[in-house]
């Protein structure tokens, strides 16, 4: 008998449709207050730092970055944070990996994200990033919008925090239909909250989205390496049954249920 085909889709961890990520940068002090406001709602956040700026009394010390950020992901700005679309390519090169090699002392695992210095970048940097060990790298502005990245070295998030986030972030409370995955991404730099005066955005913010079941909190390079799983998974021609060759778990829905594949596991569907 011709059995009908069942409608496949990739999610995220646990079976959800929907998660949220945040990107900060400079780490400067105030990231102390706002890793205490991530952790008091459960939402996970990407700090990008710039390992060779220790003269200003700013910025947090690099032997505090395991403690502080723990849970969270450390990630890089480059070494200096130049202007690198102005620079020689070996200088671009330079400034990644000695920040990834100094950082990776502190943080204990491979730092494979990048927030552009400025802003800046351009097609030869991109080409040159996968090559240094970065997977992922988020430019500046608002998008506007809850897709998933469709080039993630030239990643744009949903908004900056000072761009209509409570507007955004009540339509991504609202988003519903399963066969779609939404992302609300949140960027920006912790020390603009006190020079605005404005803790209370990000407070509400976090309250306002922190410990919903439906959503999925996670660092961008979760995000990115959960891409990659559900990407890698192998499956037969008529979708009867998938293997997962990788060691993390991929998540599926089919036809309404959710399916958890493990690491190494082949499933019939």
């Amino acid at each position: 008998m011709f059995k009908k085909p069942t409608t496949i889709y990739y999610c995220f961890p646990g079976g959800k449709h929907k998660a949220l990520t945040m990107s900060y940068d400079d780490g400067r002090e105030e990231d102390r207050k706002l890793v205490s406001i991530f952790n008091e709602n459960g939402i996970k956040g990407t700090f990008n730092v710039n390992s060779g700026i220790r003269q200003d009394e700013h910025r947090i010390p690099l032997e505090e970055y395991a403690e502080l950020y723990k849970g969270h992901e450390i990630a890089s700005h480059t070494l200096t944070h130049p202007t690198i679309e102005r620079c020689p390519i070996e200088h671009v090169a330079y400034q990644l990996l000695e920040d990834r090699k100094e950082l990776e002392k502190y943080a204990g695992y491979p730092v494979r994200g990048l927030a552009y210095p400025n802003g800046s970048y351009n097609d030869e940097i991109k080409k040159l990033l996968p090559m240094t060990g970065i997977r992922y790298a988020r430019t500046v502005g608002s998008s506007d919008n809850f897709g998933m990245p469709k080039d993630p070295y030239e990643w744009k998030a949903t908004c900056h925090h000072n761009h209509n986030l409570l507007e955004l972030g009540d339509q991504f409370l609202g988003l519903f239909k399963t066969q779609y995955l939404y992302l609300m991404y949140v960027w920006g730099h912790s020390y603009e909250f006190t020079d605005k005066q404005n803790w209370d955005l990000i407070e509400t913010f976090c309250k306002k989205m922190g410990g919903k079941d439906d959503i999925w909190y996670a660092t961008n390079i979760e995000i990115i390496d959960n891409m990659e799983v559900c990407k890698r998974l192998q499956f037969s021609a008529d979708g009867s049954f998938v293997y997962n060759p990788s060691a993390a778990s991929a998540w599926l829905n089919v036809g309404g249920q959710i399916i958890e594949v493990k690491g190494g596991q082949e499933i019939y569907l």
